[in-house]
């Protein structure tokens, strides 16, 4: 089974005139031909590795045998990273219950923490109350030298060391970055091999945003437990209606990237991502870094805006269906019908509703996106849905490169480079500039 996209209650057909117009839509999808076969013959030259990366499994000794030292004796593994070095890990670790609320605290297996935002009171709570011996680090940066990192990781090594286990550095720390080429620097590499510290490759062609699917996502995913030939499995079911030389209309990532695109040119600067599972709330967030560096430049793109149902109907939804009609939404649900506890009929009368009895969380939670998106519907407002029978990981990986491919097409179609991020790199510089004054 495969992830199943709909428009058809996002076109103006269906929702009226704050509808999606069948032309704009019709007039950006004939334009994906020339896009679908730029992917083929980058696939074919291997000039995009991503999406080499379904297919790829020389890989998976290799990572499995890190994600065993990590784990072996561990209570606790932390990954320094920012951005697509961590979402993409978090995003996928999500899979085995990290971060849920509630049952992230329950999951068996060593505790997983993702520091991607570098605030220096609970970095310095964490080194503290971490016991150290029982810890272990990932450190992952492509370049090797984004600050947040290398000072995470300095840090961590100091506080390492200042307990006595400096000789024990190799064992409880693992670095993720790019070969150092000739005449150029890596500070992650030359930090962490001076420690006798092991470090992976990282594709220097496979940009930190892209980077689910390789060792940098895949890592999170083998610590956390997960299949991860299965999550790679799944992104070739999203890729294969490319590489088959399907009809634009046929290849879902080309009729999302058209819809997308049409929203942006008929007054719709807002893309709104609502899924419908705890377990999908990290890839909502990851959706947003994709969409928003990839496709934010030269004046474009649209606003990314996550949301999680049913607790968002709550608070969003009042924006969502009375505010402005400049939104697209993405609706994804898992079929949830019949899942869960089973409501006892006789509390559910002494609560006033006799209609609850032998009825599910599920059953609540199924008919709430369902509700939702009729609501969408019928007050004007375009949705764009995605249905999964179940959530694994092969539906999550196919999920994942639907939306890097959809990300591509769509940036190609606005005439935008969807793979750098200068406005990012600016910033960059002057923060540096701004800590050695």
């Amino acid at each position: 089974m495969s992830v199943v996209q709909s428009i058809d209650q996002a076109l103006d057909a269906r929702v009226g005139k704050s509808g999606i117009p069948r032309r704009a839509f019709d007039a950006a999808l004939a334009r994906t031909p020339e896009r679908l076969a730029w992917l083929r013959a980058r696939h074919a030259d291997g000039a995009l590795p991503l999406l080499r990366l379904p297919a790829k499994t020389d890989d998976l000794d290799q990572i499995a045998a890190a994600a065993g030292r990590l784990t072996g004796g561990a209570s606790d593994i932390v990954f320094f990273g920012t951005g697509g070095s961590s979402l993409g890990g978090q995003t996928l670790a999500q899979l085995s219950g990290y971060g849920v609320p509630g049952l992230g605290l329950l999951r068996e297996g060593p505790r997983l923490h993702f520091l991607d935002n570098i605030d220096p009171e609970t970095f310095l709570q964490v080194l503290t109350r971490l016991p150290l011996i029982n810890t272990r680090f990932v450190a992952v940066s492509k370049s090797g030298s984004t600050a947040e990192t290398l000072m995470q990781t300095m840090a961590a090594l100091a506080a390492v060391s200042d307990a006595g286990l400096a000789s024990e550095i190799p064992g409880l720390f693992l670095g993720i970055s790019v070969p150092t080429a000739p005449g150029q620097r890596n500070g992650l590499r030359d930090l962490l091999t001076a420690h006798g510290a092991p470090l992976l490759d990282h594709d220097p062609k496979v940009g930190g945003r892209y980077s689910v699917l390789s060792n940098v996502g895949m890592m999170a995913a083998a610590v956390a437990g997960l299949d991860v030939g299965a999550i790679r499995a799944g992104a070739g079911m999203a890729l294969a209606p490319v590489l088959a030389g399907k009809p634009p209309q046929d290849v879902p990532c080309a009729v999302g990237a058209a819809l997308a695109v049409a929203a942006a040119e008929s007054g719709k600067p807002i893309t709104v991502m609502m899924a419908y599972a705890d377990r999908l709330e990290r890839f909502t967030h990851w959706f947003v870094q994709m969409w928003a560096e990839s496709l934010g430049k030269d004046g474009k793109g649209t606003t990314p805006v996550a949301a999680l149902g049913p607790v968002d109907q709550h608070s969003q939804q009042q924006l969502f269906l009375a505010g402005p009609r400049d939104k697209l939404v993405s609706v994804v649900t898992v079929k949830t019908a019949g899942e869960g506890p089973v409501i006892d009929p006789a509390l559910a009368a002494q609560a006033g509703e006799p209609g609850f009895g032998d009825k599910t969380v599920g059953d609540l939670v199924a008919a709430q996106s369902r509700a939702m998106i009729e609501t969408f519907v019928s007050n004007g407002v375009p949705v764009r849905t995605f249905a999964l029978d179940t959530l694994d990981e092969r539906h999550l990986g196919e999920l994942l490169m639907h939306f890097m491919l959809e990300t591509i097409i769509a940036g190609q179609l606005m005439g935008i480079d969807p793979f750098d991020q200068p406005a990012v790199e600016q910033a960059k510089v002057l923060a540096k500039k701004y800590l050695l004054a």
